[in-house]
């Protein structure tokens, strides 16, 4: 069993020294209290896994501690310790959270196997209450899907917000990368600090030091006053650098100086300042393609790389599709003053069948459509606009679709169910899966989704397959 921590509340200092002398050599940590306020003192500086409660304490009722601790959001497990003559406030106790009873005097085993229970309830519920915190995080922060890469993401979030390292964001567009700069910002004990985020492939290069560092007035030609940049603004904040590869590549050896350093100077400026700033870089291509072409410096994105976190695509969120498509269309609905309120199963099935290559951004733009240019209280298939694949820079070729919404319908593959009948005509796993998968997709009409059920597999899970197969 790993290591526990047992608090023994108790006002007899044998029966304390004989519970920890027991209890002890098992590997726990044993601590003991006295009274009932040192012991919730005890309790609230550290965490405790059980509790060993005399019901009869010297300064307080026993009762009075279970039912203050009972209501933590994650309390210990509390037995309760009694004589004979209080036996009926012990089931009493046991009713009221405690987790059992001892009678005294107790035997060593009688002790060890009531704390052992106790303790293995404790990690059960423990499991259980991850478990279900997971299952059920359908939103953090400004984020929408409980799906199992947005929870990776989310654990992700939360580990490195409270820390001041790097972090390095990547994903196709539309995926979410700003509000993932947002999410660690606003989690982080720079909350009450500024968030600056630049787009470093929407700014001038002429000016983009200067919007960085700032500038003094007669600078260049139309610096007619002194100009804070974002390093000043974000001092004591965080500077989200969106899009880190369109910087020149001068500019990137003057970022890495004052990431390392902290110091920087304003453009025509010969006074140093410093800056304390937690940095976020993102792009939405392969950050090693740009490092190996010279878009990005090795040493910048190595610098920044602390953290790195991959934002997945729409199409690899399973039913994060319909979550997100709801609260846009409820937000829409509102600002429109229009009556809908959901999306006809046909719909549904639609949006989780297509590929989404503009992410969330083409999917916000799709519900966009439909309440703007539509009625009603039910958005129906024929409300959709037609969607059409755009190649986004680093997003893979999307299959080929049709209107109303484009779902891509394989022709109907002849499947051979019989087993190979000769050496010959034995085929390679890889080549007869795909044959199955699509001779499956092609039956089911070319919708994915009800293909990926009748596999037994996920959806993604599909689209990567089918992906690997067109670039062969």
């Amino acid at each position: 069993m790993n290591q526990r921590t047992i608090l023994i509340i108790e006002d007899s200092p044998s029966l304390a020294m004989t519970c920890q002398a027991q209890l002890e050599p098992l590997g726990h940590i044993v601590l003991v209290a006295e009274d009932g306020r040192s012991g919730l003192a005890i309790l609230r500086a550290r965490p405790v896994d059980c509790v060993l409660l005399d019901l009869k304490l010297p300064d307080m009722d026993g009762i009075d501690i279970l039912e203050q601790v009972h209501t933590w959001p994650t309390p210990p497990a509390i037995i309760v310790m009694t004589a004979n003559a209080s036996l009926a406030t012990a089931v009493r106790a046991v009713r009221g959270g405690a987790f059992d009873y001892l009678v005294k005097p107790f035997a060593a085993a009688r002790l060890t196997t009531t704390v052992d229970n106790a303790l293995s309830t404790v990690e059960l519920r423990r499991e259980v209450e991850t478990l279900r915190q997971t299952v059920e995080h359908a939103e953090f922060v400004d984020f929408i899907g409980r799906s199992a890469p947005m929870q990776a993401v989310y654990r992700t979030l939360s580990a490195a917000a409270q820390s001041t390292a790097s972090v390095f964001v990547t994903g196709e567009s539309g995926t979410g990368k700003e509000l993932a700069a947002d999410a660690l910002h606003k989690l982080s004990p720079r909350r009450d600090r500024r968030l600056v985020a630049l787009n470093c492939g929407a700014i001038p290069r002429d000016l983009m030091e200067s919007t960085i560092f700032g500038h003094v007035r007669g600078a260049f030609t139309g610096a007619t006053a002194d100009q804070e940049g974002a390093a000043a603004q974000a001092d004591g904040g965080t500077l989200f650098l969106d899009e880190l590869g369109e910087m020149d590549p001068l500019l990137q050896t003057k970022l890495l100086r004052f990431i390392q350093t902290g110091t920087y100077q304003r453009v025509g400026d010969s006074q140093t300042r410093q800056a304390d700033i937690r940095f976020i870089a993102a792009t939405n291509r392969n950050p090693l393609d740009a490092v190996q072409n010279g878009q990005l410096r090795e040493d910048l994105y190595y610098r920044l790389n602390v953290v790195p976190i991959r934002m997945p695509p729409l199409r690899e969120r399973g039913e994060d599709i319909v979550l997100i498509a709801q609260r846009f269309l409820r937000q829409f609905a509102a600002e429109e003053n229009k009556p809908f309120t959901a999306f006809a199963p046909e719909v549904e099935a639609r949006l989780l069948a297509y590929h989404w290559p503009g992410n969330v951004r083409q999917l916000q733009n799709v519900v966009r459509n439909v309440v703007v240019l539509h009625a009603g209280k039910t958005v129906t298939p024929d409300m959709l606009p037609m969607m059409e694949v755009v190649a986004e820079p680093a997003a893979i070729p999307a299959p080929a679709v049709a209107a109303p919404v484009p779902v891509a319908v394989a022709a109907p593959v002849p499947f051979a169910t019989g087993l190979p009948t000769s050496v010959d005509a034995i085929e390679p796993l890889t080549v007869a899966e795909r044959r199955y998968v699509e001779h499956a997709i092609a039956i089911c009409g070319g919708n994915l989704q009800l293909a990926s059920r009748k596999l037994k597999i996920s959806a993604s899970t599909i689209y990567r397959k089918k992906e690997g197969w067109e670039a062969e």
